[in-house]
Formats: C-alpha cells, structure tokens, sequence
C-alpha cells in the first residue's frame, strides 16, 4: 500500500473514524496530508496536518478509497457518488448490495473493527463484493491490520455474527469487570481500590491471552483441574447461567445487525 494513496474518512470526527485515522498515519500506511476526513457540527482539533471538511461528496471525489465510518441510521439520508472506487464501510447492518447501488460502485466492502482500533487492539473481520480486486483486498487489509488483527470472513452472514462477539469489542470485558467492581464496592472496597483491581485484572488478562495464543477453553480448564477458589468462582458464575447469558447477548446482537440491515 502506498503512502501516496488518499484515503477519506466519512465520519473521521467520531470514535471509531479518528481511531481509524490515527491507526493507519500511526502505521505509516497513509501520508497524513494524504488523509481527508468529514464532520457534521464542529471540526475536531485532531490531525492537523490532514484535510477536514463538511461536504461528503467533496471528501470522496478527492480520495482513492472512501471509509464510511457514521452511524447506519445517519447512512440512510448520505448521498454520496463513489464513481467506481473502493468503498469501505464500518457500519453495522448494512448489506453489500445496499452500499454498492447507494454508492454507485461494485468495489464494496463491508468490515467491522471495534473501539480497541485506537491502541491498535481491534479484531476486524471484512467481506469484500465480486468487484474488489486483488489490490484493493490487499489495502484492506493493510488498514485494519493497523488497527489490530483482521480476517476476511466468507459470508455476510458472518459480519453479522461477529457485529455482537468482536464487533462490541471492550464493552463486554468492561461489562464484566463492572459487575466485579460493583461486587467488590458491596463487600466493603473503596470504589478506587476495587476500580484498580478489576482494570489490572481484566488487563492481564487480555495480554496473557495475547501472548499465550490458546484457546480461552484451555485456560478456564487450567484453573478447573487446580480446584481452588478461581475453579469454585467459575462453577459459581456457570451454575447461576453466566454461559446461557453470554449466548442470549450475541443471539441479540445478530439479530439487530440483521434487522439493520434490512431497513435499508
């Protein structure tokens, strides 16, 4: 991928579009003076050095490959000419032939990074139309794997899976870790101590799994077969339906991409 392609970013005044942004001139993937990024009310004080502006149709006519970072319901009213080139959308729900006839373009891919992509922790996986090339694929993947890890899936109906297990990205960790703190905070901690606590402990967590690269079956197993305090914790947490839960959450969550997807 060349530093010398210009990549626009629709949405690049959100969460997930500056994490983007930051992530790829972070990686060097893109020059940041190459880099156009839209907002809708007030520009953000972030990458000076790029271009910003208000006019969508502005950002894509000047870009090579167009990001399209807003909220699904948002994308609805966006009207925008692609003109052929490689569109990119990080919205949940919306469906390859739905991006390729609003944005008059058969080079559609439809990813789903999570807020981790702003310290380059995301998992992104990505599903391309018939019309991406083999050199668009190859941008694709660049850019995510900049933001973290990325895989191109085989079907749309995967995306809409992982919209709910990667797609949410820290929302579930930061789920369990506040019930932990809220548990902690009733038997007594200070709200400051159990914070530091749980934070670590969901931190190391996520950095032994990363360097240990196993299953995470295995190493629940591990603490079952040493029968201490964590394996009681752990029959406690399945007993009372934590499993059951988990599964009721993603079920929800892939169908909300779905229906996204179908008001279109």
């Amino acid at each position: 991928m060349s530093v010398s392609l210009r990549i626009g970013i629709i949405g690049g005044g959100g969460w997930l579009g500056g994490a983007i942004a930051g992530s790829i001139i972070d990686a060097g993937l893109v020059d940041s003076r190459n880099l156009c990024l839209s907002y809708r009310a007030e520009q953000p004080c972030r990458f000076p050095n790029s271009s910003w502006t208000s006019d969508n149709q502005a950002l894509a006519d000047r870009s090579d490959v167009i990001i399209l970072s807003v909220r699904p319901a948002d994308w609805h009213g966006l009207r925008v000419d692609a003109g052929g080139k490689l569109v990119v959308s990080v919205m949940a729900g919306i469906r390859l032939d739905a991006l390729s006839e609003r944005h008059n373009t058969g080079r559609v891919v439809r990813a789903l990074p999570n807020a981790a992509a702003e310290v380059a922790r995301s998992y992104t996986p990505w599903i391309g139309a018939s019309g991406v090339t083999a050199d668009d694929r190859a941008i694709v993947g660049a850019i995510f794997e900049a933001c973290g890890a990325q895989d191109e899936v085989a079907s749309e109906s995967d995306i809409d899976y992982l919209t709910g297990l990667s797609g949410s990205g820290p929302a579930f960790p930061a789920l369990l870790a506040a019930a932990m703190m809220s548990d902690a905070v009733a038997h007594g901690l200070s709200a400051e101590i159990a914070r530091r606590a749980v934070n670590t402990v969901v931190v190391g967590a996520g950095h032994l799994l990363e360097r240990r690269d196993e299953s995470p079956g295995d190493t629940v197993a591990a603490f079952l077969d040493y029968r201490g305090t964590t394996a009681a914790a752990i029959v406690g947490m399945r007993d009372a339906g934590f499993e059951a839960a988990v599964a009721d959450g993603l079920s929800a969550a892939f169908k909300k991409s779905v229906s996204m997807g179908d008001a279109s």
